[in-house]
């Protein structure tokens, strides 16, 4: 005869099963979710990085570029008789712009007619790329060593000297080659821009960045055990195919790494050199914060099926109606349908079973509340509590799908004149205090329903919003007044510092669905700014 399970067994099994495939679905459709969502997040994060570190490498060449290009367009270097005056320019040109290592103004046969602090002077380097290159057009010479001008420069690191060449030719107006303008760039710039993102928060992301040259994939800038290696990378090939994003990756030394990828391709008219820009940040402590939040929700359940199952023993003598209308809301809540749990009155065991199943469901979707918290604050600017550059972008994208016929938007991109001198003279300590102080003003002279956001270090941007007639107004008014109100001193640590701020801006055209490019017109607009004089704004036009 087979042998019955009697009641108290029968409820006690009945009941440990529900609860935990009740807290399994529960944790699972509210943890995982909103885990998906949050490393999309540092993903994008990740990758906004690279674009920035892209973006101020594409600027910085570009500006040097044109400088060059500047220059020879001179009669002074048209017209070589005068010698002192070409190397007093010359001198005056890297005095002013440390990163030009050597400037030379070279005759058509490769010789060497004058240069700064006359180093090579006299010489001929006909067999130079940065000469037999540059006869027709252009040249832009990648990453290289140049053991000859090395030893003739000074060298306080001792570090072994890398250089990036720009030359070009210098025609006469009838258009005979008269000389080439030559310089090499130090590649200690490209070091700086690294040092700018890794060095944030100390480095506490231990995020390490990497230029990859386009030729065999060498690494032009990274660690200092992988400078010279080639990096054979998935992240790699799709950056060459013109993708900006991210990718979970294991790399040469078998560790995974979370990669943030881009391709270098110009600025302007610069063409660009075809880098990949690589950033890789550690999985482990990429998605530490997440790895926490899972280990809490699995303790938390099997803690919690745990209590119910005592509480499904000392329940073992409950009638069966009661009973069978709880495990039909467990069964609702299995199917993700959002049901109250009832109560029970007059049974203690019911009482107490129906009230820690309530607790239960209200305690994971705080879980879940929690991490939509951590979401939000991926959003938001630790240092100054404005939103940061994610959170803009999507304030920028609902702005433009609200396609409003009444009302577009200018954005003014700005920076801060002086702050470089803050962190220098006082302390970053200061200098955070400050850039604290100037959001808190920068805030105080918008209106309701416009944005004010810290895209990293000083640069801000601002959201105007008014009608169409009225925007380059509203924008001036908010520029002007923001302008003003930076150049009042701030009072820090019992010190009176100022700085400056310069803005550039540029008006929303509601045919058009690219924010990104309105935003680089806008910072466009800010050189133009800082070139006419700092402390003043700008719209931006296409003669900018």
């Amino acid at each position: 005869m087979k042998k019955s399970i009697n009641l108290k067994t029968r409820f006690t099994i009945s009941f440990s099963i529900i609860i935990l495939v009740l807290t399994f679905i529960l944790s699972s459709v509210i943890s995982l979710n909103s885990i998906s969502i949050y490393k999309k997040e540092i993903g994008n994060s990740l990758s906004e990085r690279v674009w920035q570190m892209s973006n101020r490498l594409d600027q910085y060449m570009w500006a040097r570029y044109g400088e060059i290009n500047v220059l020879s367009k001179l009669e002074i270097f048209k017209n070589t008789s005068n010698t002192k005056e070409v190397r007093k320019v010359l001198d005056e040109l890297k005095l002013n712009f440390p990163s030009y290592s050597w400037v030379g103004l070279i005759d058509p046969n490769g010789e060497v007619l004058e240069s700064t602090d006359g180093i090579l002077k006299g010489k001929n380097i006909s067999a130079r790329p940065v000469y037999n290159q540059a006869l027709n057009s252009t040249y832009i010479g990648d990453v290289h060593d140049a053991v000859l001008l090395s030893s003739l420069l000074p060298n306080p690191t001792g570090e072994a000297m890398k250089f990036v060449d720009i030359s070009t030719p210098i025609f006469s107006d009838n258009g005979e080659l008269t000389g080439i303008l030559a310089s090499h760039l130090s590649w200690g710039w490209a070091k700086e821009v690294e040092g700018t993102m890794v060095q944030s928060n100390n480095n506490k992301e231990k995020m390490d960045v990497f230029i990859v040259s386009k030729g065999d994939n060498a690494v032009l800038l990274g660690p200092t055990e992988l400078i010279g290696t080639n990096l054979n990378l998935e992240s790699i090939d799709k950056a060459r195919a013109g993708e900006n994003g991210w990718s979970v990756e294991t790399w040469p030394d078998g560790k995974k790494y979370l990669t943030g990828y881009i391709l270098e391709d110009g600025y302007e008219n610069y063409p660009g050199l075809g880098w990949v820009i690589l950033a890789r940040q550690p999985v482990e402590l990429a998605y530490e914060a997440i790895q926490n939040q899972i280990i809490f929700s699995v303790t938390f359940g099997i803690l919690a099926v745990i209590t119910f199952v005592i509480f499904g023993v000392i329940s073992a003598n409950i009638i069966t109606k009661p009973l069978k209308q709880l495990t039909f809301v467990a069964n609702k809540l299995r199917e993700g349908e959002a049901v109250d749990v009832p109560k029970f009155k007059g049974i203690r065991e019911i009482e107490v079973l129906s009230s820690s199943l309530d607790s239960l469901i209200k305690s994971l979707i705080k879980t879940k509340g929690e991490l939509g918290e951590m979401e939000e604050l991926a959003n938001y600017d630790k240092l100054t509590r404005l939103p940061n550059r994610i959170a803009l972008g999507n304030y920028l994208e609902k702005l433009v799908l609200t396609k409003d016929e009444n009302l577009t938007f200018t954005i003014l991109y700005m920076d801060l004149d002086g702050f470089k001198s803050v962190n220098d003279t006082y302390g970053h300590h200061v200098g955070d205090i400050l850039l604290q102080e100037v959001a808190d003003r920068i805030k105080e002279d918008i209106g309701s329903g416009e944005l004010a956001a810290r895209l990293g270090g000083d640069e801000f941007v601002v959201v105007a919003i008014n009608s169409y007639e009225d925007v380059k107004a509203r924008g001036s008014l908010v520029a002007n007044k923001i302008i003003e109100d930076l150049s009042r001193p701030f009072i820090i640590e019992q010190k009176e510092i100022r700085v400056g701020c310069s803005v550039g801006g540029a008006v929303w055209n509601i045919d058009s669905t690219d924010t990104i490019e309105l935003t680089r017109m806008a910072d466009q607009a800010l050189y133009k700014s800082k070139r006419s004089g700092k402390g003043k704004f700008t719209y931006y036009n296409k003669e900018n």
